[in-house]
C-alpha cells in the first residue's frame, strides 16, 4: 500500500496516478480510468475529474493508493 499525503483539499484523479507513479503520462491516466481499471473506495470509477480526498483508497494495477 502506498501512503499519498495530500497538501490540498483534494486532487484529481489522474493527477494522483501520475504523482503515485503509476502511469507516465495523463493520456495514459485518462485511458485506464476510461477503460474501468482503477477502483476509488472499492468501486469502479469512470469519472477523470473524481477529486480524491483524504481518507480514499484508490486500487490501479495492482497497486492500493491511500490517501492522508
Amino acid at each position: 500500500m502506498l501512503d499519498f499525503t495530500l497538501e490540498g483539499e483534494f486532487i484529481h484523479l489522474i493527477q494522483l496516478l501520475k504523482a503515485a507513479n503509476i502511469v507516465q503520462s495523463g493520456g495514459e491516466a485518462q485511458m485506464i480510468v476510461s477503460e474501468g481499471e482503477v477502483k476509488y473506495n472499492g468501486e469502479v470509477d469512470y469519472r477523470k475529474r473524481l477529486k480524491v480526498r483524504r481518507g480514499d483508497i484508490v486500487e490501479c494495477r495492482g497497486k492500493v493508493i491511500k490517501v492522508k
